[in-house]
């Protein structure tokens, strides 16, 4: 963080990671002078879940239940992104009436997506009425998504080579009923939000980014067209069956919030006329290229294999990828959501590197919110549109254990089940504690290092200790139940020190306080359950 050193009365600021306008586990260290913003560090890293290196480890349709966790409020382009990798590998071609099914349900999640970041994005500069507005039409969206899928948010609907199914008698008429119905709420928003001049003097002229600035920073999706660059994959690319349908790319050029929120709006009336057209023009046939079910399957299970004795355990069909590498990508409606996948003639991808629209996005944050005021931090990131789940990547200090998380992870794998990773399983709980430990390098700057890292480890330990308390058998000598009880008081008084020793450490009384109430939560009832749960286990023995 860079501090002006000619001031030494700065007030420095923890906005998140729980905040509701954070949208997710956000955390920005703001300094601020007054209410003018001096600096802005966004801290990631909360919700960083190794969804690439699971990917790693399963095969396509094995993972395409994970991807819709990326980013839960658009997962039909989650979905397709996933799928569109190996079928562009293999060359698989897609069924039309599949490519206008796909069509179809990606402008119903864009609009989905958008209707969600309008509502909390009013909410965030004080107009609460959008909020409740949108999810009347976002209910909508979700019936049809759940009569053609039988999900209302993670659907698992995309295939390699189509759709899971097709869709149903009747969803079409329900279809062009919504769009019909859509067309008058859109109308509705505009007249409540666009003219309004509280919203204009939140807005208009904050966070202002230009087409040079987008450029180098690598922006894309709203926060490019915004700023004047006419750019939307669908027509780039022109992936599916886009280039059939006649629609324009929604673009403006004053850069600030005010042409993102326009940009946005125009979307969603453009996305109405995509589905319309597809509507009308969607033709028979297959939903699903049936033949791939054929190419490239890896070795057929024999007679009397595992497979045929025990049926529940018969895994889902897989195909080998072939030894390529591709970079494919799709216009989502935060900006451009890519994957790097490399094939190894194997079911499993040898690599596969996510590029997030949102991660990258949030990058300009400290540019945009420096020299305006705190209030504005809200409209700018707002603005931005960002869901944590796709944001949150791997931090610099967990790459020196990568290795060995990757060994571990892919002897797990093999359907033998942790419990027999290495002795007892220890080698899963050393790798995820491990990875706990060494996450985030969060080491503030006039903090207190040795207390800021060591307050964690004692947390860990008093974990690791209590184990030896449970008792594994009627001859253990702590089966005793007042023996037990004690030592586990004894043992879990250590994690609210440890949890005391890092919020003292940080030097920061924001994260003191948080420390104390952390500590303050183990003891008032986090203890007391587990002592439950201990002493009827004890009881039990005896």
């Amino acid at each position: 963080m860079n501090i002006s050193t000619t001031r030494k009365d700065f007030m420095i600021v923890n906005m998140g990671p729980h905040h509701p306008s954070m949208h997710g586990v956000l955390r920005l260290i703001v300094t601020l002078d007054g209410e003018d913003v001096i600096d802005c560090e966004p801290i990631l890293g909360y919700l960083h879940r190794g969804m690439e290196k699971i990917a790693e480890n399963r095969t396509i349709i094995q993972y395409l239940p994970y991807v819709t966790r990326w980013d839960y409020l658009a997962t039909m382009f989650t979905e397709a992104i996933t799928v569109n990798g190996p079928e562009q590998l293999g060359n698989i071609q897609v069924p039309k009436r599949a490519s206008y099914i796909r069509v179809i349900m990606l402008e119903l999640s864009r609009i989905a997506s958008h209707l969600l970041w309008l509502g909390p994005f009013m909410a965030d500069i004080g107009a609460q009425t959008p909020f409740f507005y949108i999810f009347r039409e976002r209910e909508l969206i979700y019936d049809l998504f759940e009569a053609a899928t039988g999900m209302r948010m993670m659907h698992n609907f995309f295939r390699i080579g189509g759709v899971a199914t097709d869709l149903p008698y009747g969803w079409v008429d329900k279809c062009y009923d919504f769009c019909d119905y859509f067309l008058t709420r859109i109308v509705e928003y505009q007249k409540l939000i666009t003219r309004n001049p509280i919203f204009l003097e939140r807005v208009e002229g904050v966070g202002v980014v230009d087409g040079k600035q987008v450029i180098n920073w690598g922006l894309s999706g709203p926060m490019l067209r915004a700023s004047g660059i006419q750019w939307d994959l669908r027509k780039v690319d022109n992936y599916e069956c886009y280039e059939e349908f006649d629609w324009e790319v929604q673009w403006q050029k004053e850069g600030d919030s005010l042409a993102r929120y326009l940009v946005r709006i125009g979307e969603m009336l453009e996305s109405i006329k995509i589905i319309q057209q597809a509507l009308e023009g969607i033709p028979g046939g297959p939903y699903e290229n049936l033949e791939i079910r054929c190419f490239d399957r890896e070795k057929e299970p024999e007679w009397n294999d595992f497979e045929y004795r025990f049926f529940s355990k018969k895994p889902s069909p897989t195909f080998e990828l072939p030894k390529q590498e591709l970079y494919v990508r799709i216009e989502a409606p935060k900006g451009e959501l890519g994957i790097f996948l490399i094939g190894d003639k194997n079911g499993f991808p040898w690599r596969w590197k996510i590029r997030p629209p949102g991660f990258i996005n949030l990058q300009i944050l400290p540019q945009l919110v420096k020299r305006m005021k705190l209030a504005d931090i809200m409209t700018i990131l707002g603005s931005i549109d960002i869901i944590m789940g796709e944001v949150d990547r791997i931090t610099i200090s967990v790459l020196a254990i990568v290795w060995l998380e990757r060994e571990i992870s892919a002897g797990i794998q093999q359907r033998i089940g942790p419990e027999y990773t290495g002795p007892f399983g220890v080698l899963q709980a050393l790798a995820d504690g491990t990875k706990l430990l060494f996450k985030e390098n969060l080491i503030p700057s006039r903090g207190d290092i040795r207390l800021f890292s060591i307050g964690p480890s004692l947390s860990v330990i008093s974990i690791i200790i209590s184990y030896s308390v449970i008792p594994f058998g009627y001859n253990f000598v702590l089966s005793d139940l007042n023996i037990g009880v004690f030592l586990w008081i004894a043992i879990s008084s250590i994690a609210p020190i440890g949890l005391l020793m890092s919020g003292y450490g940080s030097n920061n009384k924001y994260s003191f306080l948080g420390g104390l109430r952390a500590a303050a939560q183990s003891i008032s009832y986090e203890i007391p359950l587990t002592l439950c749960v201990l002493s009827i286990s004890l009881r039990a023995i005896r």
